[in-house]
């Protein structure tokens, strides 16, 4: 089991990310207009998962934003933020910071995807959501990069997570 903190206090969380040559989880989400979405959609292209706690934080928003920046224009990669936020909230967020290079994904039907992940919290006041982590994917459906951010509150390492989608 993996942890990671929050404001300096240990959270537990519910596994491990996947390991770099494993190949990807794969999971049904849900998209802004409540339709399910699968890593299956995404077959063919680099997939950035940015996996965030909510979007209506400040480093979440961030590292949201950035990555928006990054995906302009990509036609060979995705870049899919999921969070725990319903599909509503998302789709606010993005209309209204102008956010349309990423697609944002909600686990509200279903935990499975922060389980199978390791990215479900287990315990303290953020429990039932996710940790901050990256997973990027090739083409073939294999992990090619983890990170789990250490502390919650604290951004990705935006060069890395780039680079492993080239």
């Amino acid at each position: 089991m993996a942890q990671t903190a929050l404001q300096g206090n240990p959270v537990n969380l519910a596994g491990e990310l996947p390991a770099v040559g494993s190949p990807a989880p794969d999971f049904k989400l849900v998209d802004k207009d409540l339709g399910d979405k699968s890593l299956a959609d995404f077959a063919g292209k680099k997939v950035l998962l940015n996996i965030v706690p909510s979007l209506d934080t400040p480093v979440c928003a961030t590292s949201t934003r950035k990555f928006n920046e990054s995906f302009a224009d990509r036609d060979d990669a995705v870049c899919l933020v999921v969070s725990a936020d319903l599909p509503f909230a998302m789709g606010r967020f993005c209309t209204t910071e102008g956010i349309d290079n990423v697609h944002p994904l909600s686990m509200m039907r279903s935990r499975n995807f922060g389980k199978d992940y390791g990215v479900l919290i287990e315990d303290g006041p953020l429990a039932g959501i996710t940790a901050r982590a990256i997973v990027a994917v090739d083409e073939n459906g294999k992990v090619s990069y983890t990170q789990l951010v250490p502390e919650i509150g604290e951004e990705p390492d935006y060069d890395a997570a780039l680079k492993a989608v080239g």
